[in-house]
């Protein structure tokens, strides 16, 4: 019993991984681990722009809010006057909703020029480098509220609220979202 054959001893002799082996696993492993990183890549890229939506949604909506209940014109001078009258010089003095439509692109709130963003209090928003809300104001046809009306020609106003972003290593600003509505009253 004492003499064993060649096969009986290669069999037993070989106990690890061959060369071979080692290499194939470790571009095997190296494979699954650089498919992780990547697909993290992706994610922290998707939950990135994913906050930056819903803070542009945030953005316009604090504008919402803060037009919601003022009335379409002003109460005085009803829409004989577009836009803000000559004695409201500041966002607290705006009274009615058209006295938010700016002239040209729009009423810009932004960090850049240091009057917003703004908030539903109207006060500005700290630390909110790069983003900006711009309003505009539009007289509609009351009875087709797609067209617009040269201003003040109609009672019907359709508030418009675009947010932009602006990052420090972007070259242009970036549309991130435009909320629309009807002013309510």
């Amino acid at each position: 019993m004492k003499h064993r054959n060649r096969h009986d001893i290669r069999r037993h002799a070989r106990r690890g991984f061959t060369l071979i082996e080692a290499a194939l696993a470790t571009v095997i492993i190296g494979t699954g681990v650089l498919a992780i990183i990547s697909a993290q890549q992706v994610l922290l890229a998707k939950n990135e722009w994913s906050t930056m939506t819903s803070t542009a949604t945030w953005l316009g909506n604090e504008i919402r809010e803060m037009t919601l209940n003022l009335p379409r014109h002003d109460p005085v001078t009803g829409t004989a006057y577009w836009g803000p009258e000559d004695d409201e010089i500041q966002l607290g003095d705006y009274d009615d909703v058209d006295d938010f439509d700016g002239y040209g692109e729009g009423l810009v709130f932004s960090a850049s020029l240091n009057n917003g963003p703004i908030n539903a209090a109207r006060r500005i928003i700290t630390d909110m480098d790069g983003w900006e809300q711009i309003v505009t104001v539009t007289s509609i046809d009351q009875f087709d509220i797609l067209t617009p009306m040269d201003d003040a020609t109609t009672d019907m106003v359709r508030v418009e609220v675009l947010i932009r972003y602006q990052g420090a290593q972007d070259d242009q600003p970036i549309d991130m979202t435009r909320i629309r509505w009807i002013a309510p009253r």
